[in-house]
């Protein structure tokens, strides 16, 4: 699952290094090209995920994701043939329509195996697919676009996602859907059970505003590297790259134990461990982006950006404490549509969009200037998990 969730990032983030290639070939915009990689993808990607959960929960999940590794690989393979905006648009849903039924499933599938005393390690671990992916896509997509050309980059790292798939049908394993326990609650009900708990909307919209930051951030860091740091595209590779890789890795793995060790001691530890880390991230990304030295800058990234992913194992966690287990996938694909919609959809499109508004008054520095007024989605969802960590031990069910 971990490998599956490598070549989701991959091929989520192969778009942000060939956008540079892309724009100059193609003659895009910034807004067009936040559109492409943001819209584009988060459209479906979010609304999808939601009847794919279902169809998980009671058709099997093994199933679901084999199928859903199968057609976003697919689809970012395809993406080399596109020719204008709205083909490689077109294309990039089609990714974003595979992509919806890999990650809910693979929620459920690993809360169902790992008590809840490990669980935000166990997701953590899967998480660990978020930088590892987004490193390969880094380095790949670089050396690729620069040796080869950037259509034969998602050609190539687009099929190398197909044996994935078929690994998974034929070697991970799930509990038959007639064998488990209790059925399946309908999309209704579950719905109705996580509205009714504000820390599930805390703990969303929370997640939602650093995603608009990650997703932003991620997408057009590259481009930043490149005009403003004078970094090539394969340089930018390796060094943004190691940053991520490096940074993604110690964050995720351990705002996972973190949340797991407090847990005991405080209940809402889940929500508590994202909140410092969001509020501590703003600050330190200012400080990375007010350097032109980078030597000292590559250190300057790596620890916001570790702080930036702490959130993913306790908060995907406190997400399967708020339902039964035969709900877990459809509770992940509601979390899903709200984060990833508001987080994919509109970071890279807000980035991109005051870019070109701000080109006038801030010339070749528009980009950094957009992305410096974005940090303030830290604070908010700094505040926003900090509530969530008061109310979250009244809303969790053991189990």
């Amino acid at each position: 699952m971990l490998l599956a969730y490598v070549f989701n990032f991959l091929d989520r983030q192969l778009i942000a290094i060939l956008k540079i290639p892309i724009k100059a070939e193609l003659g895009l915009t910034d807004t067009q090209l936040g559109l492409m990689g943001g819209i584009a993808f988060a459209s479906v990607y979010s609304t999808l995920a939601i009847p794919l959960a279902r169809l998980a929960d009671r058709s099997g999940r093994v199933r679901v994701v084999a199928a859903a590794v199968t057609m976003w690989s697919l689809f970012t393979a395809l993406s080399g043939l596109g020719q204008n905006f709205w083909q490689l648009f077109l294309l990039r849903m089609g990714v974003g329509v595979g992509e919806a039924g890999g990650v809910a499933p693979s929620y459920a599938l690993i809360s169902d195996g790992v008590p809840p005393e490990r669980r935000a390690r166990a997701l953590a671990i899967f998480s660990l697919g978020i930088p590892i992916g987004s490193a390969l896509g880094l380095f790949f997509g670089a050396w690729l676009a620069t040796s080869l050309d950037w259509r034969y980059a998602f050609a190539i790292i687009g099929l190398a996602g197909l044996p994935v798939a078929w690994a998974i049908r034929h070697f991970v394993h799930d509990e038959p859907p007639t064998s488990k326990a209790t059925a399946s609650a309908s999309f209704g009900a579950v719905a109705t059970k996580l509205a009714a708990k504000p820390s599930f909307w805390l703990l969303s919209f929370g997640a939602a505003s650093a995603s608009i930051c990650g997703y932003g951030l991620g997408y057009w860091l590259p481009s930043y590297f490149v005009a403003d740091l004078d970094l090539s595209l394969t340089r930018m590779g390796v060094y943004f790259g190691s940053i991520v890789l490096v940074g993604g890795m110690v964050g995720i793995w351990l705002g996972g134990l973190a949340a797991d060790r407090l847990r005991g001691r405080s209940p809402g530890a889940d929500a508590a461990v994202p909140a410092i880390a969001f509020l501590l991230a703003a600050p330190l990304y200012y400080a990375a982006m007010s350097t032109r030295s980078l030597t000292l800058a590559w250190p300057l990234f790596a620890l916001p950006y570790m702080l930036s992913l702490v959130w993913l194992g306790p908060i995907t966690s406190a997400v399967q404490r708020l339902v039964p287990s035969s709900d877990r996938a459809t509770a992940s694909a509601c979390f899903l549509l709200i984060n990833n919609l508001i987080g994919i959809g509109f970071g890279t499109f807000i980035f991109g969009f005051l870019s070109d508004r701000m080109k006038a008054d801030y010339g070749a520095a528009s980009l950094r200037y957009a992305m410096l007024y974005g940090l303030g989605f830290y604070v908010i969802a700094g505040l926003l998990c900090a509530f969530a960590a008061i109310r979250l031990k009244r809303d969790v069910i053991d189990c």
